[in-house]
């Protein structure tokens, strides 16, 4: 099966070292991914090897609604970036690429078939917005 990829970034005030720690350590990660204020994401894991898997759930305040998102990576290069594929076998890649004491953050991932391309890209870019938001205030 092909996809279409979509392609997203951010440029974060921080150096690389502190841009992956926020990125990828699980503490970190329930503080920011989320696409709106109305959810939060209480669980996240991450096992930053080849083979290993990357999960986090992702729960509406208000409600009972939520889902469990992750993958397993097939390409880790620390520092640099990383490689995942979901249950449907679509990839997910993130870049992290130091720019005069800042850092670009660029997520690449396989669009779905279920919701327009637009939306997909505005909330995955609203996620990466927050992460942004996070690691900079901390």
């Amino acid at each position: 099966m092909t996809f279409s990829k979509i392609t997203i970034q951010v440029v974060v005030s921080a150096d690389k070292n502190k841009a992956w720690d926020y990125y990828t350590l699980p503490e970190h990660i329930v503080k920011w991914n989320f696409a709106s204020d109305e959810w939060h994401c209480p669980r996240a894991s991450n096992e930053l090897v080849v083979g290993g898997k990357y999960f986090t759930r992702l729960e509406a305040k208000f409600g009972e609604i939520g889902f469990d998102f992750g993958g397993t990576y097939t390409e880790v290069r620390l520092q640099e970036g990383f490689t995942y594929k979901v249950s449907d076998g679509r990839e997910v890649s993130v870049n992290f690429l130091e720019e005069e004491g800042n850092t670009q953050v660029q997520l690449i991932f396989d669009a779905e078939d279920e919701n327009p391309h637009e939306l997909q890209a505005q909330g995955w870019q609203t996620i990466l917005n927050n992460y942004k938001k996070y690691t900079e205030a901390n």
